[in-house]
């Protein structure tokens, strides 16, 4: 089947998809950093790199659609604007960032193309914004417009999942639309059992701040002597805030105050927490290493995860690599506003072809 992905990102999310017949021949994407990542990961992909509102780019995207057997939309709207880690926190303000009407780009291919199959990702918040229809007069969510407008042609589902119940070791909350033609048939994939820290990444050797391993992209960060002598001091699943002595300080003495997800520990018997663009920050939420008890009472990797073991808790193959001109924050920062492609491998396996 061929495929076309829209706000494609450095496609994170397409890892697995020629392994279940799924050709992505197009791919648009603004940002000229993850489109020539993209572009490196998929070289016989036809990346167009520009913004989508651009009539022009607009129509480069339809030309492409027209000399290829296009089956399958992927759209992959920023989420930011409506993430709760973001700024916007009620409905006004989500409806006046524009980055949250780049859906409607996606209507305008629907409409022209009528595709068979189609997945619309983002996060859950997604289906609850509601936008304003000048016609009628009257809000509507976006599963409401949608059916309103594509209902007699296809099947339209939505939920919310968490890929921690698909097999992968990171609790990471998705709305999911799929929309089908209504000959066809899409099933959604069954549950799992849960994949914990300690199943996925237990078996990597400790590192300390600076350290390095022989093993690939399993290296530490330099975090500060501080940081270091305050998450030591912090057991497993547990915040240096609570601290009664190694707590976060300022220079003058005063105590750090923050959310009880700051300088905290994930869980050895849990998925790990989402995966957010700060993962390179112990300060930022729920991003240190378990850690392991030592025998003087203190914890082990007073460290962020590592670029493997992220890697890892994203459900990337062991074998995958990134250009080498990109640096760890680079790498970081793109995982963490990626969707863990095996979520998308496992939904689109559900197609009934």
């Amino acid at each position: 089947m061929n495929a076309i992905t829209l706000f494609s990102g450095a496609g994170i999310d397409e890892v697995y998809l020629s392994k279940i017949g799924i050709d992505v021949l197009i791919a648009n994407e603004l940002v000229e950093k993850r489109a020539r990542i993209h572009k490196w990961l998929y070289p016989n992909c036809q990346m167009i790199n520009g913004d989508i509102c651009d009539t022009n780019i607009k129509n480069e995207i339809k030309k492409a659609i027209k000399l290829k057997n296009i089956d399958l939309l992927i759209a992959t709207p920023p989420c930011q604007g409506m993430s709760i880690a973001g700024k916007n926190r009620n409905n006004n303000d989500m409806l006046n960032d524009e980055r949250n009407h780049l859906i409607f780009n996606v209507f305008e291919f629907i409409d022209e193309f009528k595709f068979k199959y189609i997945l619309i990702e983002n996060v859950p918040r997604f289906l609850k914004v509601k936008y304003w229809n000048q016609l009628k007069k009257k809000y509507y969510n976006i599963i409401d417009y949608l059916k309103e407008k594509y209902q007699n042609e296809y099947y339209i589902k939505s939920e919310v999942v968490d890929c921690a119940d698909y097999g992968i070791a990171q609790s990471r909350k998705r709305a999911i639309i799929r929309m089908y033609k209504k000959n066809l048939e899409w099933e959604m994939p069954k549950k799992e059992n849960i994949i914990t820290l300690k199943d996925a990444i237990g078996y990597l050797p400790s590192l300390e701040s600076g350290d390095r391993s022989n093993i690939k992209y399993h290296y530490s960060r330099i975090h500060s002597n501080n940081h270091i002598e305050w998450m030591k001091h912090t057991p497993t699943g547990e915040s240096a805030l609570n601290n009664k002595e190694y707590y976060p300080k300022k220079k003058n003495g005063e105590k750090i105050k923050g959310y009880k997800t700051c300088y905290k520990r994930m869980e050895w018997d849990k998925p790990a927490p989402t995966i957010t663009m700060r993962n390179d920050a112990i300060s930022s939420q729920n991003n240190v290493h378990p850690g392991r008890l030592q025998k003087d009472g203190t914890y082990s990797d007073a460290r962020v995860l590592t670029i493997k073991e992220l890697f890892i808790l994203m459900s990337l193959p062991d074998n995958f690599i990134l250009p080498d001109y990109l640096s760890d924050t680079e790498i970081r920062q793109i995982l963490g506003e990626a969707i863990p492609p095996l979520l998308t491998r496992k939904i689109l396996e559900g197609i009934k072809i």
